[in-house]
């Protein structure tokens, strides 16, 4: 599950996998929220995205929206009272979708 911790202005601050923030003290959980990843971008953006090479903190947690905090873009993040429905990571996903839909 990726977990994301967001900024007092409702940006992220990053991404990852494993528990975040992580340390010996109590005060930091319940910082993070489970990401669902929906990302509109323009188009201009997509080409100068796809421009840049995968970063250190991408290619160590296997998040692509990393490369963008890394470029200094910023990436708004909204809470939803429910999860959208399926997630489509992998082609298994995808058909199940595909079904669901067709």
């Amino acid at each position: 599950v990726v977990k994301v911790v967001v900024n007092h202005e409702g940006y992220a601050l990053y991404f990852s996998r494993s528990p975040i923030p992580w340390g010996p003290h109590q005060e930091g959980r319940g910082l993070a929220r489970h990401h669902i990843g929906l990302y509109a971008y323009y188009a201009g953006f997509v080409r100068e995205f796809s421009q840049w090479s995968p970063c250190p903190m991408e290619q160590t947690e296997r998040l692509e929206q990393l490369r963008v905090l890394w470029h200094g873009k910023k990436i708004a993040v909204c809470e939803v009272e429910e999860a959208p429905g399926y997630g489509v990571d992998t082609a298994v996903d995808l058909a199940r979708v595909r079904q669901y839909f067709i």
